[in-house]
């Protein structure tokens, strides 16, 4: 199966990533870990673009072929992007579950913001402003909202839980 978790910076998107992959034994694909690496190997400078994108696609589709769950994490702001990932299931002959990470406080998501740090080195963050004016596309089909306001990590997992089937999550 394939979990694309999608959601502007600041939402809560890699802890909640985090704690399902560690429920579900699932692989953990991130794209801002991607596109880090593409900007050490001196390939490319921020912003990326779609390179880091079509990097964990490919990734996507191997893991699945090999039979294992991948979460896919990324803002995801685009239709294009996110028919992209779920090409990359129907091309593995899996499922594919689509998760958008809001923060439907913008007190909290600000703060959030602005009191992070980056977990991957010289990872360069987007400031309050940078978020609030980004290109981001309203979903234009079925999807699972985990809104985290308000919510820890545990409870906002527990939500995701409850909205959608993942395999093996009901043997933890």
């Amino acid at each position: 199966m394939l979990i694309v978790l999608g959601g502007l910076p600041g939402t809560g998107k890699t802890t909640l990533a985090r704690l399902l992959a560690a429920r579900l034994g699932a692989v953990h694909l991130r794209v801002d870990t991607i596109e880090q690496a593409l900007v050490r190997s001196g390939l490319a400078r921020h912003p990326v673009g779609p390179a880091g994108y079509v990097v964990g696609y490919a990734l996507a589709g191997d893991h699945l072929r090999q039979g294992l769950t991948v979460i896919a994490e990324s803002v995801n702001p685009l239709c294009v992007t996110r028919d992209a990932w779920r090409e990359a299931a129907v091309r593995a002959g899996v499922p594919v579950v689509e998760v958008e990470v809001c923060c439907s406080d913008p007190v909290e998501h600000r703060r959030r913001v602005t009191s992070r740090s980056a977990d991957i080195a010289n990872l360069p963050l987007p400031d309050w402003r940078q978020i609030v004016e980004r290109e981001y596309e309203p979903w234009d089909r079925e999807h699972i909202v985990v809104d985290t306001a308000g919510q820890t990590p545990a409870e906002s997992l527990e939500s995701l839980l409850r909205a959608a089937t993942f395999p093996a999550a009901d043997s933890h």
